[in-house]
């Protein structure tokens, strides 16, 4: 139920926990613009084409970030903060229309999609909060907007040709990603305090643990469409399952107690987590991507950026997530990390064989992970440490 728009914006420490559903249609949402990221990853036939679409894969991924945490830290039941999520669907919907038309002279429409997002989101919430007199809050939404308003000049420049400029657009998402690493540091305001940052509730890890769930679909989706057009040849079928298994593991890879380190005391998950689950992500994306490529083509030797997508996307998705415990707990997963030697072992020979084949190499590496035991450091909530017979 939608609750008045005077009624306090910030969230209650002791407020609902739940997803709403206009945030499960937020998720769905950048979800097909990941799809469509995949898939113009495995159409580009250099690293370069590669690394500008994975440039915009993580503009996309900020916007979902810090949308999520605007309704952590703000009421998602409120008006104000559902049009911010509005605002936020329809500027994804414009970014992912806009990626394959980037260097076809439509730069701009991407650049003033993901800005106007977020300045819109903060101009909202720093007048909504004015009108109330809440000035911690309204402190707090003036650092973000300051900071994407500085950003997204260099957006924009770097659109204004038409054709984007790679230099000022990787400027601008490092602006993004520094100016929230260091708090978002403001003339006259100040950083973002840290007791902000450890009110974190339940919300967003079930946030981030939803999301990736619905990320990991996609590995799934373009190879069933696949197979689907070109008829259940037997090498095809095997890319499928191949996919189907990755999926699965990657799935239980993630939630190995995920949801314990993002509810974790103090201010290191809500500042952690943007950033290791964009190293997730990539893997995610480039997985994704790896099997679109062998399910289209499973026979036949495998070319070097095949190999790098089908290996290193699970790689890059395991060391994300190993990345994130040891931030959070300080254990390492040595025994489970190490699995992922396997695959990294037959790079050498692994460009002679099927794609179908080096794919099913990767799926050994990731079910040694998922399903041996680990080492004896384990984590539990509060970050503590578990060892056998405890």
């Amino acid at each position: 139920m939608t609750t008045g728009g005077t009624a306090a914006l910030v969230r209650r420490p002791d407020g609902s926990a739940r997803a709403t559903l206009l945030e499960l249609l937020f998720d769905v949402v950048f979800v097909a613009a990941l799809a469509l990221v995949s898939t113009l990853v495995a159409d580009r036939d250099s690293w370069s084409d590669a690394a500008t679409v994975l440039l915009m894969l993580t503009a996309i991924w900020w916007t979902w970030s810090v949308t999520s945490t605007t309704t952590e830290f703000y009421d998602p039941q409120q008006r104000p903060i559902q049009a911010i999520l509005m605002v936020a669907m329809v500027g994804s919907v414009a970014m992912a229309a806009a990626l394959p038309m980037v260097s076809a002279g439509h730069a701009i429409v991407f650049a003033l999609a993901y800005v106007i997002t977020h300045v819109v989101r903060g101009v909202v919430l720093v007048s909504t909060l004015h009108r109330q007199r809440h000035r911690a809050a309204m402190a707090r939404a003036s650092r973000f907007l300051f900071w994407f308003v500085v950003s997204g000049v260099l957006w924009i420049t770097g659109a204004l040709t038409g054709t984007a400029n790679w230099g000022l657009w990787t400027l601008a998402i490092a602006t993004d990603l520094v100016s929230a690493a260091l708090r978002y540091p403001t003339p006259w305001l100040g950083r973002v305090p840290i007791d902000q940052y450890a009110r974190t509730t339940a919300h967003l890890g079930e946030r981030y643990q939803q999301f990736v769930i619905l990320a990991l679909g996609d590995i799934i989706l373009i190879p069933t469409l696949e197979v689907s057009r070109a008829g259940f040849d037997r090498l095809r079928v095997g890319g499928l399952l191949c996919a189907f298994a990755t999926m699965l593991l990657l799935w239980q890879i993630y939630v190995l107690r995920a949801g314990e380190l993002l509810e974790a005391k103090g201010d290191r998950p809500s500042r952690v987590a943007p950033y290791t689950h964009l190293v997730m992500l990539v893997g995610v994306v480039g997985t994704a991507a790896a099997f679109d490529l062998v399910v289209n083509r499973p026979d036949g030797t495998t070319p070097t950026r095949w190999l790098m997508l089908i290996i290193g996307g699970p790689v890059l998705f395991v060391l994300g997530r190993a990345l994130f415990t040891v931030l959070l707990s300080s254990a390492v997963p040595w025994r489970r990390t190490a699995w992922q030697l396997l695959p990294l072992l037959v790079l050498p020979w692994a460009g002679g064989w099927p794609p179908v084949l080096v794919s099913a190499i990767a799926v050994l590496g990731l079910a040694g992970h998922a399903l041996i035991p680990g080492g004896r450091r384990e984590t539990v909530p509060g970050l503590s440490l578990r060892r056998p017979g405890d």
